[in-house]
């Protein structure tokens, strides 16, 4: 079977949609989060999504065979939370490793499961490292700018214990996405690194950042090209943009990333913005439309959807992306 990066030179790839925007239509219940190994557990865990990978299996296989089905190439696994920085609000660091071992396995099962249906469609795994609920570079408290309530240190062992899960559960490259802060990134990819090189492996590495504002900076402050120049060490896959935005106003910044990154580009876009009942309004045609133009500029090699994507939003993203040839 081809490589990924072999695949990357002959189309563009497709990487699926929002997992936490398909949780939500089962509508589950404290117990299903629990499950019958966290039936005693000492506080409440409904809406720790990352657990639903220990608890209820069979869910998250369903949501990456629909995804999957709809076109998608890449499956992220569900493990965006999974760090003990993340799970320390559960008070579930302890299982921080099954969480991403477990994520990474059920995901790798499907995808085996429809390459072998169709071996000229191989699909790939990509293992979800989401920004945890800490900044390293920004004080949370606004009277104390100096003070940091997580050290780089900290960040790094957080990371390397979610990236053995992850390899260890069979994953085809890792993902650091919806970076709000480029320091916390930087404690990932210094993370992957050490733990590739204790395991042998060399996964393909994709770094994600999330522009807050028309300003087009990070969270953090740090503008686009900035970031660019700040992750390019590591020689990822791909670098890109995803979440916060709707795919229209991702747009001059991913030019700004083809024009400033040595590799290949990737975005993510939210469905639009949220509306004021924190759903989001684009229609899965209205949001191909809006991914044509990176595919008509030649702007990205893998497109797929963050928050408020479903099947179907991939489903047209896929057959606009099949429009169009590779960008190498």
């Amino acid at each position: 079977m081809k490589n990924i990066k072999e695949i990357l030179k002959e189309r563009i790839l497709v990487l699926d949609g929002a997992m936490g925007t398909m949780i939500q239509r089962h509508s589950l219940t404290e117990e299903d989060f629990r499950g019958e190994r966290f039936k005693d557990h000492t506080c409440s865990v409904k809406g720790n999504n990352d657990l639903l990978s220990i608890t209820r299996p069979d869910i998250i296989k369903s949501i990456h065979a629909e995804y999957f089905e709809a076109g998608a190439d890449i499956a992220e696994t569900n493990s965006f939370g999974g760090t003990w920085v993340a799970q320390d609000d559960y008070e579930l660091a302890s299982a921080v490793y099954d969480i991403n071992y477990q994520s990474a396995k059920i995901a790798k099962e499907v995808a085996e499961e429809f390459t072998k249906k169709t071996p000229n469609k191989p699909r790939f795994v990509a293992g979800s490292m989401g920004p945890t609920t800490k900044l390293a570079s920004m004080s949370p408290d606004v009277n104390d700018p100096g003070f940091r309530n997580i050290s780089f240190e900290e960040l790094v062992d957080a990371f390397s214990e979610q990236a053995r899960g992850l390899i260890d559960g069979g994953a085809d490259l890792l993902l650091v996405e919806t970076i709000t802060d480029t320091l916390n990134a930087k404690a990932a990819l210094f993370a992957i690194n050490q733990v590739q090189e204790e395991k042998g492996t060399d996964l393909p590495i994709m770094i994600s950042g999330t522009i807050t504002d028309a300003s087009g900076r990070t969270l953090s402050g740090q503008n686009t090209e900035a970031f660019v120049i700040s992750v390019e060490h590591s020689k990822p896959l791909t670098i890109g943009l995803n979440c916060a935005l709707g795919a229209e106003a991702l747009r001059p910044y991913l030019k700004i990333i083809k024009e400033q990154s040595a590799g290949l580009v990737s975005a993510h876009p939210n469905a639009g913005l949220p509306n004021e009942m924190g759903e989001y309004d684009e229609t899965p045609e209205f949001m191909a439309e809006q991914i044509k133009t990176f595919l008509e500029e030649g702007l990205v090699n893998i497109v797929g959807g963050c928050c408020g994507t479903t099947p179907e939003h991939i489903k047209a993203i896929a057959e606009m992306a099949a429009k169009y040839p590779p960008n190498v």
